[in-house]
């Protein structure tokens, strides 16, 4: 009997691709939850929710949910239906566990410095285990897999650079303190990618 080649890519099966999705997007909603907690603001299509919801009051879950809407037509076209199902998926799943989460855990006294660095490391892990099952949470993480897929770029220091801007706006809305926390999440966030998700360290495909 032929042994598989360890040196080429393992296919997930649809149960694992499933799981990942639902830890995923429970992990990444936890960091959220801990971030909001402690007023601080992340990147991409979150980040503006974040904002929002400091700003106006809306519920981060709704308002995540309709910024990521115009982003799936660009997903079609650039990562196929496929990709788009599953961050379709992925985005609900994180606007329903985001809604729930603060019901389900409860703070006392939440350190912001460690809310950055711990809440930034778990939405890394979350965001980590999208990619590898070809999903991610829409918006900016869209174009960043593309730029990844298509020219090699780096997805996390990419990722970096857009919610490094993202953030220098949210000092209209946020406390500067808060906001230099956020950065530091961002970057224990983009370091997590940037050192587990690279081309070719990861063979699995979905």
């Amino acid at each position: 009997m032929t042994q598989p080649d360890p040196l080429l890519p393992a296919r997930h099966r649809p149960y694992e691709d499933v799981l990942a999705l639902v830890v995923g997007t429970a992990l990444t909603a936890l960091g959220l939850t801990i971030f909001a907690e402690a007023t601080l603001l992340t990147g991409s299509t979150a980040g503006l929710a974040l904002l929002v919801q400091y700003a106006a009051g809306y519920p981060f879950a709704v308002v995540f949910f309709v910024i990521n809407l115009p982003f799936y037509a660009l997903a079609l076209m650039q990562m196929g239906w496929r990709f788009t199902l599953r961050t379709f998926c992925a985005v609900l799943l994180v606007s329903l566990f985001a809604g729930q989460t603060g019901r389900w855990v409860e703070f006392s006294y939440l350190d912001p410095l460690y809310a950055s660095l711990i809440g930034g490391t778990v939405i890394g892990v979350g965001l980590l285990i999208l990619f590898r099952h070809r999903a991610s949470l829409g918006g900016v993480n869209i174009l960043v897999l593309f730029l990844q897929e298509r020219f090699g770029l780096r997805a996390g220091y990419v990722q970096l650079a857009i919610d490094a801007a993202i953030l220098v706006a949210g000092l209209f809305f946020v406390p500067a303190d808060k906001v230099a926390l956020s950065l530091l999440g961002a970057v224990a966030i983009n370091l997590v990618l940037a050192l587990n998700h690279r081309p070719g360290r990861y063979i699995g495909v979905s």
